[in-house]
């Protein structure tokens, strides 16, 4: 069973571009579970439709901009997202539908993860301003 389900998320990881870690938890302890939830997302995901691969990795990183979704499974489908083509500036359009909807909070998730993974230089102010910490100075 062990060799199966290493298999299982190898295919993963090629078909997906990716494997996150509960995917590897559930390989190890309840292996016949992931082949069970893997169908559903197989299905809905994966498998060619209507909507195109890149229509579904925009939807997918909207709707986990807004669930605020674990940082590495949101950054997971922006890499994702650029390898199979669509630029870091239509992926920045998906997240920002989620800032009239869901707020800013919800929207400042989906930028940083954004930002972590096409790095993205933050222009800084020149003259005092609060930082993140909220202390005041200048940022240099």
């Amino acid at each position: 069973m062990a060799d199966d389900a290493q298999k299982y998320i190898d295919r993963m990881v090629v078909e997906r571009g990716y494997v996150l870690d509960y995917h590897k938890v559930m390989a190890a302890a309840d292996f016949p579970i992931l082949q069970a939830a893997n169908t559903v997302v197989e299905a809905a995901y994966l498998t060619p439709r209507t909507l195109s691969r890149q229509t579904k990795e925009l939807l997918f990183i909207l709707s986990l901009t807004v669930m605020r979704a674990p940082l590495p499974q949101l950054r997971s489908h922006i890499r994702v997202a650029l390898e199979i083509g669509l630029s870091p500036q239509e992926i920045l359009e998906a997240i920002e539908i989620a800032l009239p909807e869901a707020g800013v909070v919800a929207f400042q998730w989906g930028v940083g993860a954004w930002q972590d993974v096409v790095g993205i230089d933050p222009l800084r102010p020149t003259v005092d301003a609060y930082d993140d910490e909220g202390v005041r100075g200048a940022e240099g």
